[in-house]
């Protein structure tokens, strides 16, 4: 009988060929990761980003505590990727907007009703968790993350300035167009705070009252 080679393996021990087998949190990344940015957005608007916890999260998916971690760094990492993502929404659904009925072709004023509409569908809208945590939350990204959202946010308020302008030149805007950008954005987005479906007005209702308070001579 030959000696056993101390370098060779039992079968029964060897690895198996090829990459290891992914842990279930590992498994379908994308979704996953997705499922995480969409359980962090509702609950950080819910309760807020001090006051929710990884655990929180990761409950909220039915994930172990510690598997967000295997998607983000950190919590705070996370905050970025939910505002990020609501920009993006933000983005895709205004140039949805732009190609239709807010298209250069289209009357200026039935161009900015369709912008108010739009922007009002994704502060108050299915989904419309992610630009609140942004307008709640700013102050806890770090400079970096900041600088990243703010290009994200001034490629969606671009195609306004360029509206507001010819508003202003057609007559329709009384004031200084960057300045009615500011204000306009500042009412529309409060908005956030006291729209509640359940009461009569509707986000029609709101997008015309928008358009009597910002416009002259609207009917």
């Amino acid at each position: 009988m030959t000696a056993p080679d101390p370098t060779s393996t039992p079968s029964a021990e060897r690895r198996p060929r090829g990459r290891p087998r992914k842990l279930p949190e590992a498994r379908d990344d994308g979704n996953r990761r997705q499922e995480l940015i969409r359980a962090a957005a509702r609950l950080f608007r819910q309760h807020g980003f001090a006051a929710t916890s990884t655990r929180d999260i990761a409950a909220a998916c039915g994930m172990r505590s510690g598997s967000p971690f295997y998607h983000f760094d950190s919590k705070e990492v996370l905050l970025a990727a939910v505002m990020e993502e609501g920009m993006r929404f933000a983005i895709a659904r205004q140039t949805e907007v732009l190609a239709g009925a807010g298209a250069p072709g289209q009357p200026l004023v039935a161009r900015f009703r369709a912008m108010v509409r739009s922007h009002l569908d994704v502060l108050l809208g299915p989904d419309s968790d992610f630009i609140p945590v942004m307008l709640y939350e700013w102050r806890s990204l770090t400079p970096a993350q900041r600088e990243a959202v703010v290009d994200l946010k001034n490629r969606y308020e671009a195609p306004w300035g360029d509206l507001l302008a010819d508003l202003h030149a057609a007559g329709h805007l009384r004031g200084d167009p960057a300045l009615a950008r500011l204000l306009m954005f500042g009412a529309l987005n409060w908005s956030a705070q006291w729209f509640d479906p359940a009461r009569r007005a509707t986000l029609d209702d709101v997008a015309d009252a928008a358009l009597q308070l910002f416009l002259k001579d609207v009917r």
